[in-house]
């Protein structure tokens, strides 16, 4: 059974905010929310400004889902991460867990008031019908049942954006990481480690030899000059 993954190739991706508009659209996102969006680091930064789309990443072992109090969140069969609105409280305990910031909350203020927590579905709707009404008023179109990929990676203008089997996708970026030589590396990957992942480290300098002092040269005994006689 296949894994649904994203991954975002920061060497690719260009802040076009495709993938953002696109799944504003789709799914028809109330105002305030985002369920994707489009992250730079080193902004104005000749040479060193990236870009990457963020959203739920759908993790395998997703922290939401170890500290909802009401286990509104459950995994499909694809390895979607979604979670049951009708059983949400917006208590805002996955926003505080999620690394990725990938819970929305429809109003502001305190949580508790601020609504049923929203997010990205993978375009996989949610627990209701597939391509009912009523999931598509709580989640959004259901495109896997469809067949389809999700729209944000569909419509990337570079193909920065991929979505579907993670084996799949993986390959896809391993094979464009080997040909270009670089992009393999992660955020945040010199900040804990000291150097880019997939870089070598930097040799140490050569130490110069020691100093070596040539051997003095030898010197002639003095003369010395016979008894009752001159030194010749």
């Amino acid at each position: 059974m296949a894994r649904m993954k994203f991954i975002c190739d920061a060497e690719r991706c260009i802040e076009c905010n495709s993938c953002v508009t696109a799944c504003k659209n789709e799914h028809e996102v109330p105002w305030g929310v985002n369920r994707r969006r489009v992250v730079t680091v080193n902004d104005g930064m000749v040479g060193a400004e990236k870009s990457i789309s963020v959203a739920c990443m759908h993790c395998s072992d997703a922290p939401c889902m170890a500290v909802c109090p009401v286990d509104c969140f459950y995994r499909t069969e694809d390895g979607v991460v979604l979670h049951d609105k009708d059983v949400c409280i917006g208590c805002g305990y996955c926003s505080y867990a999620c690394p990725f910031g990938a819970p929305q909350f429809p109003s502001t203020g305190t949580f508790g008031v601020r609504g049923k927590m929203d997010k990205c579905t993978f375009c996989a709707g949610g627990p209701e019908k597939n391509g009912s009404e009523a999931e598509f008023e709580k989640y959004g179109r259901n495109r896997l049942a469809e067949g389809k990929l999700p729209l944000c990676a569909e419509m990337c203008s570079t193909k920065a954006l991929l979505g579907g089997d993670g084996d799949v996708i993986a390959d896809i970026l391993r094979n464009r990481v080997i040909k270009r030589g670089t992009g393999g590396d992660v955020f945040g990957w010199g900040t804990a480690y000291g150097n880019q992942a997939g870089t070598k480290p930097a040799p140490p300098a050569p130490q110069a030899a020691p100093a070596t002092t040539a051997p003095a040269a030898p010197t002639a005994p003095a003369a010395t000059a016979p008894a009752g006689g001159k030194a010749s």
